[in-house]
């Protein structure tokens, strides 16, 4: 994909997104969730709903899973932060770095933005409580944060063992915890299909930008 594709679809992905958002508030939306809440595409969430089931034991599991885009988070802020100790200016970072924080704080605030504004509640109640659904957390950050570890290792090493060993993990567990909280039961299907448009939009947009810096520093380096 060159990087003007990857402007486009990463905009095509978002606009999607907030289409499929749309979508939710008014397609089939009936009263089918805990304490009357409204669902929409609700035939649609309920059928699959009742395919999977609950499955609390998978829900922890990727629940704690989902520490390690966590730590993967702090890992790149940490290298930030050395980065500019070292070179004793935030300037001085290098520029994917400093998107990727940006990018990162990005993420938060979409997920902010939609535990304050509640499109879906959970299918099931969690300790007792109705918790904000739409779109599923887990998936949007797993789907937010490993593709960046991909991205940044292909970057910094050309060790090709690190980059297939980097690559097969970062696919292999990105699918098990999309799958995961799929048949977990804990979110409706349209919570999933949310977070994965969303995701993959800002990443796409995280990509063009690092592409729009470095053409940046190559031109002021072929000007001095």
């Amino acid at each position: 994909m060159n990087k003007k594709k990857h402007l486009r679809t990463g905009i095509w992905f978002l606009l999607t997104f907030l289409l499929w958002t749309a979508l939710i508030r008014c397609v089939d939306v009936q009263a089918v969730g805990p304490n009357g809440t409204k669902v929409g595409f609700s035939a649609f969430n309920l059928w699959f709903h009742h395919l999977t089931g609950v499955h609390m034991t998978i829900y922890t599991i990727t629940d704690w899973l989902g520490l390690v885009p966590i730590v993967i988070c702090f890992c790149f802020g940490a290298a930030g932060v050395i980065q500019m100790v070292r070179r004793r200016s935030l300037l001085r970072v290098d520029p994917d770095i400093i998107l990727l924080g940006l990018y990162y704080i990005l993420v938060i605030l979409a997920y902010l933005v939609f535990e304050m504004v509640p499109i879906n509640y959970r299918p099931i109640l969690i300790d007792g409580a109705l918790e904000a659904s739409y779109p599923s957390s887990t998936t949007l950050l797993v789907l937010s944060v490993m593709p960046t570890l991909k991205f940044q290792i292909d970057r910094r090493t050309d060790k090709s063992l690190v980059r297939n060993v980097t690559g097969i993990f970062v696919i292999a567990f990105s699918a098990f915890m999309v799958i995961g909280r799929l048949i977990a039961g804990v979110h409706w299907a349209t919570d999933i299909i949310g977070a994965v448009f969303l995701s993959t939009g800002l990443f796409l947009l995280y990509r063009y930008a690092v592409d729009a810096a470095d053409r940046r520093w190559e031109a002021a380096d072929g000007i001095q």
